[in-house]
């Protein structure tokens, strides 16, 4: 038997999650995501570094973009097998690959007129990476499991999914290989979530596997605690209120917007803070948090008790959704403060710039920043501290408060990521770093050996190893 494994994304970088593992004449991948990072967003213009003709399945752990918005390129190309994941993945993911075929589409539309207008061609081609139909191909291969549930590839392949902690839905994957009487594990962490977070469950620990591939987004910092979030959020709203400023808050759809939501309803609540009109313009976040509402059997007790006494957390009395364009350019034209919660997270695209070019040039505004910004992106250079920003071909000054919370990250901190992997009660063969900066990536391996002494690598893009 012959077991090796290639990584083909998130391999000394945050975005682009894909690794292939390759079983005699078998090959599944886990995750096909989108490179987000400005100096790696080629790569998505690239052919796959495999056929996806010959790829039997491909495992899904959870529906952020930078793990599953490949997926209709891929499909495009030729890929026809499995897509395997949850339920609340598979639901999730039809609408962000949705929401990003549009976005692709949009963009390029926007982009070749500019370009023309400007007489200049753009660093990348004024073409969409995949449309709308391309994404609707890939709809029908789904497959959804339970947690826990094994399901069997090519008869010697099982794998079994295990709850992340991270988003809806978000899975930790198990890759069981039985062949000639030899026995391998590999686990994929996905985006290991955090303990004691409102809405989902905490992470699942796992006893014993033989490899393990392990996330690293924040393995060298510690994040706040939810008391924390609570109280600067109320600290920033009330301050930027007092100027006669917006609170412009770049979120992404899936997960933090709902837990955005869960804040807000509860300061509001207990009148720590105005009752602002309080925007959510992002049609995908609006149809995400429908989806919450379906799957309640995956929240943790703490919001189970809160829905059954009737306080919702997905709702409060000047909470207004905006689907459409029209009622979205609206919101700019409201004199006194609000709050605006829109996409992305990253400030890739989507209202969220239009929202920054109305707002990040006055003084008593707020840009709120509550998710990861990769390397590259506009969220990057604005928390970095950059005087200008150019959106939308325009260049604007940045004279608006930039603040940060990290507490609100669904991904575990150095601290959170130790305790999982204090999990495994017997030691792995080896352990690859993965999916997050070089830097950190180093620094969180040394880590890993000061605390466990366990044999550790940081890939790098395309390595392939044979696991023995």
């Amino acid at each position: 038997m012959s077991i090796q494994l290639q990584f083909l994304g998130a391999a000394q970088n945050v975005t682009g999650s894909s690794y292939l593992v390759e079983v005699d004449s078998s090959k599944i991948l886990v995750d096909c995501g989108l490179y987000q990072e400005r100096e790696l967003r080629f790569r998505n213009w690239r052919p796959f570094p495999i056929d996806p003709k010959e790829i039997d399945a491909i495992l899904l752990t959870h529906a952020h973009l930078d793990h599953c918005g490949l997926l209709p390129k891929l499909a495009r190309e030729g890929f026809t097998g499995r897509i395997i994941c949850t339920r609340p993945t598979e639901e999730i993911a039809k609408i962000v690959l949705s929401d990003s075929a549009r976005i692709q589409e949009e963009d390029a539309n926007f982009k070749k007129k500019r370009h023309k207008r400007e007489r200049r061609k753009g660093r990348y081609p004024e073409l969409a990476l995949y449309g709308i139909r391309d994404a609707e191909k890939v709809f029908s291969l789904f497959q959804s499991v339970g947690y826990e549930e094994p399901v069997t590839i090519n008869n010697i392949i099982s794998v079994t999914f295990h709850d992340a902690g991270h988003i809806l839905g978000s899975s930790m994957v198990k890759v069981k290989v039985v062949s000639h009487r030899r026995k391998r594990t590999i686990l994929f962490s996905g985006d290991v979530g955090r303990w004691n977070k409102p809405i989902i469950r905490d992470p699942s620990l796992i006893e014993e596997v033989d490899y393990i591939l392990g996330e690293s987004t924040y393995g060298d910092r510690r994040h706040e605690g939810s008391s924390d979030i609570k109280g600067k959020l109320c600290e920033i709203i009330n301050s930027t209120v007092e100027k006669g400023g917006n609170v412009i808050i770049p979120s992404f759809a899936v997960e933090r917007a709902q837990e955005l939501m869960y804040y807000l309803s509860e300061l509001l609540h207990e009148d720590c803070i105005p009752h602002l009109l309080t925007f959510v313009d992002s049609p995908m976040a609006i149809d995400v948090t429908e989806i919450f509402k379906h799957h309640q059997g995956y929240f943790d007790e703490e919001t189970l008790k809160l829905i059954k006494e009737g306080n919702s957390p997905f709702y409060f009395s000047t909470l207004k959704l905006t689907r459409s364009v029209p009622e979205s350019k609206a919101i700019n034209h409201i004199k006194a403060s609000c709050i605006i919660v829109a996409g992305s997270g990253m400030c890739t695209g989507g209202r969220i710039k239009h929202h920054l070019a109305n707002n990040i040039f006055r003084p008593e505004s707020t840009v709120l920043f509550v998710g990861y910004q990769a390397r590259g992106t506009l969220g990057r250079e604005i928390i970095d501290g950059a005087d200008k920003v150019r959106i939308h071909g325009q260049v604007h000054p940045v004279k608006a408060k930039i603040v940060r919370i990290d507490g609100f990250s669904a991904h575990a901190d150095q601290s959170e990521l130790l305790r999982w992997l204090s999990g495994f009660r017997v030691q792995p063969k080896h352990l690859f770093v993965v999916h997050g900066e070089q830097h950190i990536t180093e620094l969180f391996a040394k880590k890993i050996q000061e605390n466990h002494d366990w044999s550790v690598s940081v890939p790098q893009y395309l390595d392939k190893v044979t696991l023995n």
